[in-house]
């Protein structure tokens, strides 16, 4: 059964359209990967579906809900983690989550069981005391995966979140958010620019190309489809269908993004 349904999504800022006409679902527990150059509609289309910024035109649903008429409902089932650093440093990370527990009214009773239970889940129980601003880039992130889990969202959306991490860490939080499909069996919406990553954690991918869907379908599937020998690579599926050259759009500010980004979790 599709948790996310999306019927010619449109977006457009004055004459430029962001996002043209996407049509997709995904079924409740895939995780769904989200392909793309820079400027191509990903983070605009996470945007739209986590009620930020309103569609131009079409529809979308998120666990049966509009995104437009039923914004309020869409942000108590879904949890976001954007580029951008959304943890604390000031706080310790129990304070952190905490503050995530209170802001999705968590009843008070079961906050410090459910904070303290997360943070052994993630592997900051010894570090639950300490300022954010002490963790690694790693361990940012998985709190940050923590903060918008701790209400157990029906459906959770990751904007590229292992940008600006060592293979260390990222190879961390690939392990968690593997964990997250496996235990809790949780829809995942996630955008990346590393195949091995899409490929590692994805059921399903979709490869966008100025605005608009390319292609979809799994990784396999996707190589087959330009003619894989078994040695075809999803980086050469993707740069079949988004082409060799560099997008045109969006360069500047998602460069300033990922470098502010990296510059935090480093």
């Amino acid at each position: 059964m599709a948790t996310l349904i999306t019927q010619a999504l449109t977006k457009r800022f004055g004459a430029l359209t962001a996002v043209d006409a996407v049509t997709l679902s995904v079924e409740a527990g895939e995780v769904f990967g989200l392909l793309g150059r820079n400027g191509a509609g990903k983070t605009t289309i996470i945007k739209m579906l986590t009620t930020l910024i309103k569609p131009t035109s079409g529809t979308a649903t998120v666990a049966g809900c509009d995104i437009v008429r039923q914004a309020r409902q869409v942000r108590g089932v879904i949890g976001y983690v954007p580029q951008a650093l959304s943890a604390d440093g000031e706080l310790t990370g129990y304070e952190n989550l905490l503050v995530f527990a209170r802001l999705y009214d968590i009843p008070r009773h079961e906050q410090d069981a459910r904070v303290r239970d997360m943070l052994a889940s993630i592997g900051l129980k010894d570090a639950a005391d300490r300022l954010v601003r002490s963790y690694s880039g790693g361990m940012i992130r998985r709190l940050e995966i923590a903060q918008s889990t701790i209400h157990q969202p029906e459906v959770l959306f990751l904007d590229e979140p292992t940008v600006g991490l060592d293979p260390v860490a990222r190879d961390e939080v690939l392990a968690h958010i593997e964990r997250l499909a496996r235990d809790d069996r949780s829809t995942i919406f996630i955008t990346t620019h590393y195949m091995e990553e899409a490929e590692r954690l994805c059921n399903r991918v979709a490869i966008m190309h100025q605005g608009r869907i390319a292609a979809i379908g799994t990784p396999q599937a996707l190589k087959m489809a330009i003619g894989g020998n078994g040695r075809t690579t999803l980086d050469e599926v993707f740069i079949y269908y988004t082409g060799s050259s560099p997008e045109s759009r969006g360069g500047y500010d998602d460069t300033a993004t990922k470098r502010r980004t990296a510059q935090r979790l480093g």
